[in-house]
């Protein structure tokens, strides 16, 4: 899996990570650590070498060498005080006094070489095989009347700062060691808020991928994470709504499609089977006309909608809406005169412009209209309001007639529904006037509601922008 081998790589690093500060601290840290001991301790040891080879200097007089002894005191003491031998050794390499008060006074250094008097100089190692172990070697020059008369010659067993050193680095290793410990919370709130959400998205991933759409994400977190999940979770449901819409349009699309194409096949085979006679022919073509005419609309209402779905299709200007309403409303004329129906127009003013697509609302109207004549008793009367609120322009259509059912108000808002009593009193309907309706209000931001009692009436009321440029 990607995201374990991720979560691997990350654990894998920080224990590099560590292995690599370890070896760090032993090697650089080390090296590091004992050439800051060895600086510190070098000018620690000139610094007494040249205050002792001041002190040494006084007994010289001219070039005689007075008696040394006098500073031998000294020198123990200082030498018990810095773990360290001190030696006074004249030019020659001969070992005059010795603070250890060993056997190596008289002794004469073997191709001895005085040392530089510049830049603090030391050595470290035996000491012209002096020692059996490796030594700091600091030189100071004993001076007096411009002449050097020997040197003072400080050693220090280097292993004393191999301990030191080792105690730093013990300090060292604990501290990183605690510290790498603590490190394991940033591992430990990283495999719970980062990697374990992570899982818990790639799987549910892979549940969408493998069609499982209502599958939920389970991570709550508030921050990107969660969000991510949130978001993915809102994406399956409406995915899921949308397989759920195209399984229902496909199966609607179907029905109505089928119904009459049925009738047109059966009619059409029975007149040319001579099933039916030749004077009810002309019937039976006309119901053929009808149903494609229905055919027809429903195509229509299909392209209708799929243009609704595409942004930028509308073409807003200032016009009349009571003039809208007026010739929309005479357009009906004919089918009110056959069910007894008349319209009732109340206007709030004479004019009332709006600004909004004419055609478009045309088509809003129309399918209002419609509807309410469809489900209008005969010798009804339709209402249709039009007034103005604050910025808004407010049209109402009003039926005294079957009304819609409570369960069903919520729907008709879905295209290719009908409701049972719409089924029997609509039987050419599409089932997308209201939903074409919808989304043509939605578009101009508007809104329409629907308020409607069973056997009373249904009014349908929308809103319009009102025009500025009057």
């Amino acid at each position: 899996m990607h995201l374990r081998s991720i979560y691997y790589k990350f654990v894998l690093g920080y224990f590099i990570f560590g292995l690599l500060g370890f070896i760090s601290i032993s090697t650089i840290g080390s090296r590091m650590i004992l050439n800051h001991l060895l600086e510190s301790q070098v000018d620690a040891l000139y610094n007494e070498a040249t205050v002792i080879a001041e002190q040494c200097s006084s007994p010289y007089q001219g070039s005689k060498v007075a008696e040394l002894s006098s500073v031998f005191p000294q020198l123990q003491a200082v030498s018990v005080y810095l773990k360290a031998d001190i030696w006074v050794v004249n030019r020659k390499g001969t070992i005059i006094l010795d603070s250890d008060n060993s056997a190596r006074s008289g002794i004469t250094l073997e191709n001895f070489e005085p040392p530089l008097t510049d830049n603090k100089p030391f050595s470290v190692g035996s000491f012209y095989n002096q020692f059996d172990h490796d030594v700091i070697s600091v030189s100071a020059p004993i001076t007096g009347n411009y002449n050097t008369y020997g040197y003072i010659l400080i050693h220090m067993p280097l292993n004393e700062l191999m301990i030191f050193r080792s105690k730093t680095l013990d300090i060292l290793y604990i501290s990183g060691a605690i510290l790498f410990g603590l490190s394991l919370i940033i591992m430990i709130v990283f495999t719970r808020y980062v990697y374990g959400p992570l899982n818990k998205i790639t799987a549910g991933a892979n549940e969408y991928a493998a069609g499982n759409l209502g599958y939920t994400i389970q991570v709550n977190t508030q921050d990107e994470i969660g969000y991510l999940a949130a978001t993915l979770n809102y994406m399956s449901g409406e995915l899921n709504q949308m397989e759920e819409y195209q399984r229902n349009f496909i199966a609607n699309v179907s029905h109505d499609f089928r119904s009459p194409l049925t009738s047109i096949k059966g009619y059409l085979e029975a007149i040319i089977d001579g099933t039916i006679p030749v004077e009810m022919q002309e019937k039976y073509l006309k119901r053929v006309i009808s149903e494609t005419d229905r055919l027809n609309k429903l195509t229509e209402g299909m392209l209708t909608l799929n243009s609704l779905d595409s942004k930028g299709y509308l073409s807003r200007t200032n016009f009349d809406i009571n003039r809208v309403i007026k010739d929309t409303a005479a357009s009906f004329e004919g089918i009110c005169n056959t069910k007894g129906i008349t319209f009732e127009l109340t206007f709030s003013d004479n004019i009332q412009m709006v600004y909004a697509d004419l055609g478009k609302i045309q088509q809003v109207l129309y399918n209002l209209i419609d509807n309410a004549i469809k489900f209008s008793h005969h010798d009804s009367t339709i209402y249709i309001q039009a007034s103005v609120r604050h910025e808004k322009v407010f049209v109402s259509v009003k039926d005294t007639g079957i009304g819609i059912p409570k369960d069903s108000i919520k729907k008709i808002w879905e295209r290719f529904y009908k409701s049972d009593i719409s089924r029997g009193k609509d039987k050419r309907g599409t089932g997308l006037g209201l939903a074409i309706v919808k989304e043509i209000i939605q578009s101009h931001g508007e809104n329409i509601d629907v308020v409607s009692t069973e056997k009373v009436g249904t009014e349908f009321i929308f809103s319009l922008p009102r025009s500025t440029n009057l």
